[in-house]
This record gives C-alpha cells, structure tokens and sequence, in this order.
C-alpha cells in the first residue's frame, strides 16, 4: 500500500526522529515530498508512505500517539487544457517532470502520479491555466 499523506507536527517534537522509527520498528519506505520543519514551531510534511497494510496502521498509530496530525493529501494541481496555451513555461520549472512537451506536438502534458504539489507551475503559468484544488481547509 501506498499513500500520500500530510504530516503536522507541534513544536514539541519537531526533534524527535519519527521518520527513522517508521522505517526501522515499521519497515515502511518514507518519500518525502515537501517538508517545512523548523525548532520551536509547528512543523509540516507531504510524504509518500508505503508498505504493508499492518505496518502502515501501525506506523500512523505510532505517529498519532507521538502528537502527530496525519490527514489524506487533500490538494492537488488540476490543469485547464482548454485554457492551456502549451507555452512550455511550466515544464521547465516542475522538479519532477509532472508536466512535460509531449514531441512531436509540442503539446504540454500533465503526469498526476508524479506530481509532488509545490506549487511552482501555479506561479510560472502566465494563463493561470493551472490550479491549485484543495479539498478541506
């Protein structure tokens, strides 16, 4: 199983190692995909986690006891393809090649499975072809 997830952690244990527990006691694959962890205030982490499911519960239990928030990623970028004008800006700012030329068309594509949520392509789209949809707060 594997799952995107969202990460809060109180300032109180922003220290602990918690990602190291979930990959020696659980034997779960962390993929960090955003994080903003800072001493002395709350910290924040988009992560892939996967593994068994027994493991995961177990492993979101363990962060949950810990203080930890743990919620389902609840954003995600949606692209406008009729508003798209395929200029290529986004495709050369996206780390991970979530957006890319498709040749030889020269028309952008869109990849959801890769994509890591930064944000990058929001700012560099000069048609605001792309947005950010998030579900919840």
């Amino acid at each position: 199983m594997t799952k995107r997830i969202v990460l809060r952690f109180p300032s109180q244990i922003v220290d602990k190692p918690l990602l190291y527990h979930l990959v020696k006691d659980f034997g779960l694959m962390v993929n960090v995909l955003k994080a903003n962890v800072n001493p002395r205030k709350e910290g924040f982490m988009v992560m892939e986690l996967s593994g068994e499911t027994s493991s995961y519960d177990q492993g979101i239990d363990f962060l949950k006891k810990q203080g930890v928030t743990v919620e389902k990623l609840a954003e995600d970028i949606v692209r406008d393809v009729d508003r798209c004008t395929h200029c290529g800006h986004c495709t050369s700012l996206c780390p991970v090649g979530a957006l890319y030329i498709i040749r030889p068309s020269m028309e952008v594509a869109f990849d959801e499975e890769k994509c890591i949520v930064c944000g990058l392509c929001l700012k560099a789209c000069p048609v605001k072809a792309i947005e950010l949809n998030f579900n919840g707060r």
